[in-house]
């Protein structure tokens, strides 16, 4: 009689304590062959895809979609089946496994110089670059690193509809029927463009086959068009002893103002918890230890730019004078090892770009700053930026950056203070942009200024070098071009 066999949730390559069930491929009593697809995981970088270790029928699935999952803890468990192919005894499955938590490290906890800064502020452009390789992988907002190995995803067809893990994410997420998406993809595959403009425009769906609404549901179970939604209070009769259900009002019964809890009372929770998953649980944890582990300080001034000539690309600009005052204070292009008490300065210039997203923040590296023209800067930005809503970006172009930079002024706000994460000692904060009222010998003009903050490790940096680093920024952004 075959043996059950435990089957441990693996180090995904991620350097993270946890991934987050998205869509199991088979259920219990199922029988699956090795290697064929078992889960598809959503981790702080992507949606990864997880084999199956054995060839039998499966017996117990850990949780169900949405279900958070730590590393090392029990995913499956199998009966193997001798009489279908199985893998041999040492033979490496491609992922590292472990138990309670064994072969990874929590995110930001490591010194080695893929460990990426992040920022607490959303990036104007929304954009990046990077080209370099680096052994280990992937920050998204801190410290995350990723296997270049386990990402090979391949388009798997369940329930008859072909799509990657991400796109069937992706489609849980908008509520999007993938069964009703035409499909523009090699081979019948669903796209992420597919399932955009399925939720974009739910005419282009193709008809139900079970009379469907245009996101699956039925229609009679939700309300006609031009028709507002029943409210989620349940209806009069179903309180007990048929009392009604209480109306929200902003006034008493005696039309007086009424508070919604007397002075002093503990006020409760008027909403359902959410957990964190994903990038937004990774962006937590790596602030946390940001916030425990540096000692920021923050600068903040204007750049002048009433003596540029014509229209010019703000965001690269902006990048050429983060290049200039990095030539004129290395001290703060570097990596800062807090243990060793070492300082790491780099000859060159890879910019970490905050690219701010519904599913939280990512910091893709635009490598080779220092060489790249205005135009080069745009291009590395735009690609990035596309990879990154996309969720395609390569785990090697979100970690290793010296420096970074958030462009928050798009949204709002002028000055920050922006988080640096070891082991980058900098990040670069840009402002909304404004006219303002400058005084100038013999009168007053309006110019155009862009604020400036200056986020930096004071334990790798001194004041001094800070400013002279702003200084020397702020000169290239006044330059007429």
């Amino acid at each position: 009689m075959s043996q059950s066999k435990t089957f441990h949730l693996p180090d995904l390559g991620e350097g993270l304590p946890d991934a987050t069930i998205v869509e199991w491929f088979v259920k219990e009593g199922d029988t699956i062959r090795l290697d064929e697809p078992l889960v598809s995981m959503e981790t702080a970088k992507a949606v990864v895809e997880v084999p199956s270790p054995v060839s039998g029928k499966v017996l117990k699935l850990a949780g169900g979609a949405g279900d958070v999952i730590v590393t090392g803890a029990m995913l499956a468990v199998f009966e193997a089946d001798p009489s279908l192919p199985q893998r041999a005894e040492g033979q490496d499955t491609g992922h590292g496994h472990g138990h309670g938590g064994g072969g990874h490290h929590a995110a930001g906890a490591s010194a080695q110089p893929a460990a990426a800064q992040a920022t607490t502020a959303p990036t104007a452009d929304g954009d990046g670059d990077g080209d370099g390789e680096r052994d280990d992988a992937g920050t998204v907002v801190g410290a995350m690193q990723s296997s270049n190995a386990v990402h090979n995803e391949q388009a798997v067809s369940v329930g008859g509809v072909k799509a990657m893990p991400a796109v069937r994410a992706l489609a849980k997420k908008l509520g999007v029927d993938l069964s009703r998406v035409r499909a523009s993809g090699a081979d019948g595959t669903v796209s992420l463009a597919d399932v955009k403009q399925a939720a974009a425009d739910p005419s282009a769906l193709l008809p139900s086959a079970a009379g469907k609404g245009p996101r699956g549901e039925d229609p009679a179970a939700s309300p006609a068009a031009g028709t507002f939604a029943a409210p989620a209070v349940p209806p009069a009769q179903s309180f007990a002893h048929g009392e009604k259900s209480p109306m929200r009002t902003p006034v008493s019964a005696s039309g007086k103002p009424m508070r919604t809890r007397p002075p002093g009372a503990q006020a409760a929770a008027s909403g359902q918890p959410e957990q964190l998953k994903g990038v937004r649980r990774n962006m937590a944890r790596v602030m946390a230890d940001a916030h425990a582990k540096v000692v920021p300080t923050t600068l903040v001034d204007d750049a002048d730019l009433h003596a540029w000539i014509g229209k010019q690309d703000i965001t690269a600009r902006l990048i050429r004078a983060i290049v200039t005052a990095c030539r004129t204070v290395p001290a703060l292009n570097a990596w800062f090892d807090g243990e060793a008490l070492a300082v790491t300065r780099h000859p060159q210039v890879d910019v970490g770009i905050a690219v701010d997203t519904d599913d939280g923040l990512f910091v893709p590296a635009l490598r080779n700053a220092d060489m790249l023209d205005a135009r080069g800067i745009r291009e590395g930005i735009n690609r990035l930026r596309a990879q990154v809503e996309e969720r395609t970006i390569p785990a090697s172009e979100l970690s290793g950056y010296t420096i970074s930079l958030s462009n928050f002024g798009m949204f709002a706000g002028r000055y920050a203070t922006p988080v640096v994460v070891p082991p980058c000692v900098a990040i670069v904060g840009a402002g909304r942009l404004a006219h303002d009222v400058v005084a100038v010998i013999g009168g007053i003009e309006v110019h155009r200024r862009l604020p400036v903050s200056l986020t930096f490790d004071h334990r790798a940096a001194t004041g001094g070098e800070a400013a002279r680093f702003l200084k020397a920024l702020l000169d290239d952004m006044a330059l007429p071009q």
